[in-house]
């Protein structure tokens, strides 16, 4: 059975990735998925937290906002302290990012993935889990002299998408239409490799059963792996793996 735009139950939304979308940050990547746009650019800095100074090692963390317009109507700017949402997304992309990571490997510098929502239309977290890997690859290839060693900082790539039960069928990247009647709601962080990061699925007034989550899995599972091969091909020969 079709969805409301044309997909497959197991279909993802339509996928662009623009590297280089900004000039003033190393790693500088738009992602659009379906209508969700999200900016995400990543910067290094010649510092740690001081938690870690003196460490020998380097840190990963990501900052996340929606930007007013991305929706409607209007969502109010963040202003000092982000809200609750944006605290909990920006953990979870930087946990992603940090899991992949071989922190040794960066020295003691940090590299923050900065991702701004330009437009929501639902996965805004797992779109700026999946485009601020390609900007982190592209800000650690900028300040590739300046690394300590000939380790590469990155272990793995990684990728995220929505799932969910809706109209009580399995169903891959949930717009936001979709999100708001799901009866599950599920985001999978997952390695190149096959391997998950995280996990995050809660029922929308209602159960799930054992099956259904397994049948969840293995669609996230199909996205993350179709998403990984965009990641691949947007970054051409800076991609790290071989």
């Amino acid at each position: 059975m079709a969805r409301l735009d044309g997909r497959l139950p197991e279909q993802l939304r339509p996928v662009n990735i623009t590297r280089g979308f900004t000039g003033s940050a190393p790693g500088s990547v738009l992602y659009q998925c379906g209508a969700t746009t999200v900016l995400c650019t990543a910067s290094v800095d010649e510092r740690v937290p001081p938690w870690l100074a003196g460490q020998g090692r380097g840190w990963i963390t990501a900052e996340y906002s929606m930007l007013p317009g991305s929706t409607s109507p209007r969502s109010r700017r963040d202003r000092g302290q982000p809200d609750g949402r944006s605290v909990e997304i920006q953990r979870l992309i930087g946990r992603s990012l940090r899991a992949i990571a071989n922190l040794e490997a960066l020295g003691e510098r940090s590299v923050v993935v900065d991702c701004d929502v330009l437009q929501a239309d639902g996965g805004t977290r797992t779109a700026a889990i999946t485009a601020g890997f390609v900007a982190l690859v592209d800000a650690i290839h900028a300040a590739q002299e300046k690394l300590p060693g000939t380790m590469y900082p990155l272990r793995d790539s990684v990728a995220a998408i929505s799932v969910g039960v809706v109209a009580g069928r399995a169903t891959l990247d949930l717009n936001y239409e979709e999100d708001a009647k799901a009866e599950v709601d599920m985001n999978v962080v997952m390695t190149g490799r096959g391997q998950f990061v995280e996990v995050q699925g809660s029922g929308e007034g209602a159960t799930f059963s054992e099956k259904q989550l397994s049948s969840l899995l293995t669609l996230g599972r199909k996205g993350i792996v179709e998403l990984g091969e965009q990641q691949k091909e947007a970054l051409g020969k800076t991609w790290p793996f071989r």
